[in-house]
């Protein structure tokens, strides 16, 4: 009898102790993208040279916290990719990746028939994708001083 030896498991664990620290650097990342820019408006647009425009839309505020979705579309064809799901953490200075397509916007996938280390796993994946999107649309000159609110919220943003 062969014994299997589940080598996944300490590789979870690691990812669920850095996970806090993610979802730091996400927060962190978005407060120097838009600082105040939750604050101005519901919904509000970037446009920088030889990018993309970058909305943000604010899907829900509370007072501790946020969600919210950051989607780059593309001129003429109002094609949204990525299209991110965030949920912000105000008073624990902590953000985290839920989704980053319209059909996982609201849902969630926690539940008995899903094991923890799957989550995690899922987690990792959608945060660390954030960071480096965050990190790229930082690069490319988006910041708090590129964004202005939207009048009318296009109808290509889903909501």
């Amino acid at each position: 009898m062969l014994t299997r030896v589940d080598t996944q498991r300490p590789q979870v664990q690691r990812f669920a102790r850095q996970l806090p620290n993610l979802h730091a650097t996400i927060y962190a990342a978005l407060n120097l993208l838009l600082p105040d820019a939750l604050a101005r408006a519901d919904t509000l647009v970037s446009s920088v040279p030889a990018s993309a425009d970058l909305y943000l839309n604010v899907l829900e505020r509370h007072d501790y916290t946020s969600y919210v979705q950051l989607t780059y579309v593309f001129a003429g064809s109002n094609v949204q990719n990525p299209n991110a799901y965030i949920r912000i953490y105000h008073d624990a200075h902590m953000a985290e990746a839920t989704a980053f397509s319209p059909e996982q916007g609201i849902d969630r996938f926690a539940g008995p028939n899903l094991p923890i280390h799957g989550q995690v796993v899922r987690s990792w994946r959608l945060n660390r994708a954030l960071v480096k999107w965050l990190d790229y649309l930082l690069d490319q000159g988006h910041g708090a001083a590129t964004f202005n609110p939207v009048d009318e919220i296009p109808e290509f943003l889903s909501i």
